[in-house]
């Protein structure tokens, strides 16, 4: 099948050739002509994740090259990345994409020249690879029955937060919500309104260890639903009165700020 760009060459030569009038050329022209920025990804070398250097990937992904195999080890990516449809890429490419997007703030037109791609594979094997690690880790998110959360750990979080000078002993780790700013909607705006903070919005909730790794993550739920309840909605009361005790039989809790 041929591309909006080969399909516009073609229009412009049957019109020279008079195969079909200008009216039509024009038309037709409009109507193959992408809605994406023509950016051209052709003019640039595919990635080749063993040209670059550590000091450039550690830039690029915030990993170093050697890491970013071991990523590929452990979280055991086959090893073409299938889009559904049928686009596929290179696991390594595809691990990189994603580290790069979300390494720091960017637009796909941006990747662009690292990568030789148009800016709708890269959305789709970003989306796609997004899809198969939460399918595949999203469980470490949604529940705090961890090993590495286990009763001396836990007690080992309270301790490193009372030694820093909090009042609580029995104290290991924090919970807030998070308002994500969205546009404006045309319909059911006020479900999205947060009151609070003057925006169109959608929240999630999350636990922080002290180690700074998120420990459950809910949402994302109306902007307009107040902390209390999205509390509710999560189920995370019950998960803590099951798994958050000290060996001495002590209750564990969290600590967040007034909502």
């Amino acid at each position: 099948m041929a591309t909006f760009r080969e399909a516009r060459e073609a229009l412009l030569l049957a019109n020279a050739l008079d195969l079909i009038a200008d009216e039509e050329m024009l038309l037709l022209y409009d109507v193959n002509t992408s809605k994406n920025l023509d950016i051209p990804y052709w003019k640039y070398e595919k990635f080749n994740l063993d040209s670059l250097s550590d000091d450039e990937c550690k830039s690029e992904f915030r990993f170093l090259k050697h890491d970013i195999y071991n990523l590929l080890d452990v979280l055991d990516l086959p090893g073409k990345i299938t889009c559904p449809n049928r686009f596929y890429v290179y696991s390594d490419e595809a691990l990189c994409l994603l580290l790069r997007r979300f390494a720091f703030p960017c637009r796909y037109e941006d990747l662009v020249p690292r990568f030789g791609r148009p800016v709708p594979q890269l959305c789709m094997v970003v989306s796609e690879m997004m899809d198969i690690l939460y399918a595949r880790f999203g469980q470490l998110f949604s529940g705090i029955n961890q090993p590495w959360l286990s009763q001396a750990n836990l007690v080992d979080f309270a301790e490193a937060i009372y030694n820093k000078g909090a009042a609580l002993d029995n104290c290991w780790g924090f919970i807030d919500g998070t308002v994500r700013p969205v546009a404006r909607p045309s319909e059911n705006q006020r479900v999205l309104y947060n009151g609070h903070k003057r925006v169109h919005a959608i929240k999630f909730q999350s636990v922080v260890a002290p180690n700074g790794l998120i420990v459950n993550l809910f949402g994302p739920v109306e902007g307009c639903r107040h902390d209390s309840g999205m509390l509710a909605m999560s189920g995370l009361l019950p998960m803590l009165e099951a798994h958050c005790i000290s060996p001495t039989g002590q209750p564990l809790c969290l600590y967040g700020d007034p909502a």
